[in-house]
């Protein structure tokens, strides 16, 4: 039998059911006239049911609901004698979107991005949207930096344990605010020397170790001397991003660029990638708006910055203005008075200097690192 007899056939047989629902839902004439519109809606809602159960295609949408206008009902009616031929033929085409009969499917809804970080300001500063990724962890090997004389849990008892102690005290005293004079932006605190070579690398990242064995300071440490980077693989932490992508790239957030350890309370951004224009971003205004940043998103943590030489670069005299506090260190028999004075009159500015005194001559039990602090007039 070919398809368009089929299609006759089946043209028939809906005919003869409209006969019989005609002839079922029939009112006589006399209640023609006084039916109300309603009546009728539900007439047709009946008929279409009716029509439904005589024949269930799948290709045909179930109607849910025909609204109660003339154009709705139109649309009804030919809609179901449209899909009643298409069934026939086997050409039945999906339901309109746009059809106010049967169910409309909605299109896929896309995956949810996250959205882009944007900066607000012309300073540089990044929102971050909420639900970023945490900051990554590593995991320092305590034995090793033992080895290489660096402070540890394991060894809070040493002479270098006792020697660190009197340094970060009257840093920390004055960061709670009890120290001799109230000092702004205390927990800034930046370690440095006059020349390479003094030091100063292995003092900020003992005193970062020290103070983060306080049982209630927390330290972030920022290696800020790009040209000889040293805490990262004193560390032993391989090269990542750290504070040169960081001020390069406005797109960056801090967390990017964070790394937390195993020692709980201390946390590390490392030198970064190289840049060419390293000293120059370390004196632009975007370090200084980072400092701001940093110390007011993380008001519990005391700011701990491995600042290049004095006298090596200009850059750290800048930087020197926006810090509370200064660990100035001196290599013993080796840096003369002069350049000692000539490196501390460039940062007279800042309220409290320290001077350690690194490299003495002293040994007890092996040891040659000796340490004393005092504050200039």
């Amino acid at each position: 039998m070919s398809l368009i007899e089929q299609a006759a056939r089946r043209l028939e047989q809906l005919r003869e059911a409209g006969s019989q629902l005609s002839g079922d839902l029939a009112f006589p004439e006399a209640e023609a006239a006084t039916r109300r519109p309603e009546e009728e809606d539900s007439i047709i809602e009946r008929a279409a049911q009716k029509l439904r159960t005589l024949h269930s295609d799948p290709a045909v949408a179930p109607r849910v609901h025909v609204p109660p206008t003339d154009e709705a009902r139109r649309l009804s009616v030919r809609s179901a004698v449209e899909a009643e031929v298409a069934a026939a033929v086997g050409t039945a085409q999906p339901a309109s979107p746009t059809s106010e009969i049967g169910p409309v499917s909605s299109p896929p809804t896309p995956p949810e991005r996250s959205p882009e970080p944007r900066t607000d300001r012309s300073d540089g500063t990044v929102v971050r949207p909420q639900g970023r990724q945490r900051s990554r962890e590593v995991e320092i090997d305590f034995n090793r930096i033992l080895e290489r004389g660096l402070l540890t849990p394991n060894s809070a008892q040493s002479r270098l344990a006792n020697e660190l102690r009197v340094i970060k005290r009257p840093l920390i005293n004055n960061c709670l605010g009890k120290g001799a004079t109230p000092v702004k932006n205390a927990r800034r605190i930046m370690v440095t020397s006059a020349l390479p070579g003094e030091g100063k690398s292995f003092i900020s990242l003992n005193l970062a170790l020290s103070i983060a064995m306080e049982r209630d300071s927390t330290v972030l440490l920022l290696e800020g001397d790009p040209t000889r980077p040293a805490l990262a693989e004193m560390l032993g932490i391989p090269p990542a991003r750290g504070l040169m992508d960081l001020l390069a790239d406005p797109k960056l957030d801090v967390s990017d660029v964070l790394i937390r350890t195993n020692l709980g309370r201390l946390s590390f951004i490392p030198a970064g990638t190289r840049n060419e224009h390293a000293t120059e971003l370390l004196a632009s205004t975007v370090m200084e708006h980072l400092v701001e940043q940093l110390y007011e998103r993380y008001p519990d943590r005391i700011l701990i910055f491995d600042s290049p030489p004095l006298l090596a670069a200009p850059e750290p005299r800048v930087l020197a203005q926006h810090m509370g506090q200064i660990v100035y260190v001196v290599e013993a028999d080796q840096t003369s008075q002069s350049t000692v004075q000539e490196a501390l009159s460039t940062i007279e500015s800042c309220p409290v200097v320290m001077a350690v005194l690194n490299k003495s001559s002293y040994r007890e039990d092996g040891y040659y690192y000796s340490y004393y602090y005092a504050q200039p007039e």
